[in-house]
């Protein structure tokens, strides 16, 4: 009885701890520990109920390794600041820039925030002229010029 009390809340841990964080850290525990405590309901002892949380456990992780490899192989890392090589691209202002105060603006499928000598409205395209730190600076684009973004 206490040792199904014991799966059933290691279950409910691994499972929190897997829903608090962005990347999978529990998961195969969670599955591990929910098979350990269907073992907890027969007449196995404790022994056994450790053997199937470990082997339950160790055969999901080996399970998702290829495919967590595979997926992660095909994506690009996403740039957390102000990265050089959006200097050139073209991009779509979201919260207006005025000139001393930062606004938003959409490059390169992501927001950023942004700083213009200019004042731009929402919507107008700028183009990315120089980067300080997480900040974009951006300018105007003219409008004969085509927005390829």
């Amino acid at each position: 009885m206490w040792d199904s009390v014991f799966w059933l809340i290691a279950v409910g841990v691994f499972v929190a701890v897997e829903a608090a964080t962005t990347a999978l850290v529990s998961v195969w525990f969670a599955v591990g520990a929910a098979a350990a405590l269907l073992v907890s309901l027969t007449p196995l002892g404790v022994g056994w109920q450790v053997l199937v949380f470990a082997v339950v456990s160790a055969a999901v992780l080996l399970g998702m390794i290829p495919r967590l490899s595979a997926s992660r192989a095909g994506r690009q890392a996403p740039v957390t600041n102000g990265s050089p090589l959006t200097i050139g691209k073209q991009g779509t202002v979201l919260k207006s820039l005025t000139p001393g105060n930062v606004g938003r603006v959409h490059v390169d499928g992501l927001d950023w925030q942004a700083r213009s000598d200019t004042p731009m409205r929402e919507g107008e395209i700028c183009r990315v002229l120089d980067v300080d730190g997480f900040v974009l600076i951006v300018a105007p684009v003219p409008v004969a010029e085509p927005a390829a973004q």
